[in-house]
């Protein structure tokens, strides 16, 4: 691959839902969403032979079953969500970078562990709203809530344990992300949303526990970038108003003043629509949000929903 100083195509940063690589109600075995990311980069392969393109991807249902994998071990302290997040990026970058090599023959294809920059002072630290881990009956997880002290919320028909997501504010390796770009590399980085980190008074990093929003890193990462487009690829077909009545319809275009992210689901689609939100804002390009399967279509606006400034 060449250089982008001499490649013409378009920059897409690319965002693969968690829940698209380990679908809902699906054990998350190890064959299976190593099976679902084999998938995900056929429908990737699809698009880069027209674009450059970054790779971003959810973390939820994998660092809730680290942290529970963790836990079991007796008499050892488990490690911290931001290590956890660690762990689940190189894990599922490892995947990514492996099965786009080998439905790209002669990419180059690298995974970079990324660090984001949160506010240590981020009201969210008191608020958990992130759901990570599998979903609970009722009953199962309020034993869980007791013994372990966690936060939760409904999810679905169930309940899903819930950890602080503050807002991303800085990627500390962006401008290394530039440097691949720029040299003909497809980047898979800022996984989960990143690792999150603090600065403190001193200048000095350190992780902290919390898992921050991938659809808001991707959009910063994406306006960071100048790419032209921002592709949020999740489980479901589209953006839907009336959702989840009977009646409920598919939005295929918008300008991003005409959606109102609080009207939609806070754990799905309100980060997605935020992110585009962003994203068209910063004057790039425009956002895209649509199934995974249907990745070439929903980028080229034929299906999914297409977000305009």
């Amino acid at each position: 691959m060449t250089g982008a100083a001499s490649d013409p195509r378009p920059l897409v940063v690319v965002a693969l839902g968690g829940n698209a690589l380990a679908r809902r109600g699906e054990p998350l075995d190890p064959e299976l969403q190593r099976r679902r990311v084999r998938e995900a980069a056929g429908a990737l392969a699809a698009i880069a032979r027209d674009y450059r393109l970054v790779v971003t991807h959810g973390n939820g249902p994998q660092v809730g079953l680290l942290a529970l994998q963790a836990a079991a071990l007796p008499g050892v302290s488990p490690p911290t969500l931001d290590v956890l997040g660690a762990e689940s990026e190189g894990m599922i970058g490892y995947w990514i970078e492996q099965e786009l090599g080998n439905a790209l023959p002669g990419a180059e294809v690298a995974t970079l562990l990324t660090q984001v920059e949160v506010d240590r002072d981020d009201p969210a630290f008191s608020h958990p709203t992130k759901p990570i881990g599998p979903v609970y009956a009722p009953a199962e997880l309020r034993a869980l809530e007791a013994s372990r002290h966690w936060v939760v919320a409904p999810d679905g028909g169930g309940l899903r344990r819930v950890v602080p997501s503050p807002e991303p504010r800085r990627i500390l390796e962006l401008r290394t992300i530039e440097r691949l770009v720029a040299a003909g590399v497809l980047v898979v980085c800022s996984g989960g949303g990143g690792i999150p980190v603090v600065r403190d008074d001193d200048g000095r990093v350190r992780g902290v526990e919390a898992v921050a929003d991938k659809d808001l890193t991707s959009a910063l990462l994406a306006s960071g970038l100048a790419a032209r487009h921002l592709l949020l690829l999740t489980d479901v077909a589209a953006v839907y108003a009336d959702w989840p009545e009977p009646a409920r319809r598919p939005i295929r275009r918008a300008r991003a003043v005409e959606l109102d992210p609080g009207a939609f689901a806070a754990g799905s689609m309100a980060p997605k629509l935020e992110a585009a939100r962003r994203f068209v804002a910063s004057g790039s390009g425009t956002a895209h949000i649509g199934a995974l399967e249907a990745a070439a279509e929903v980028l080229a606006g034929r299906a999914g929903t297409e977000i305009l400034p």
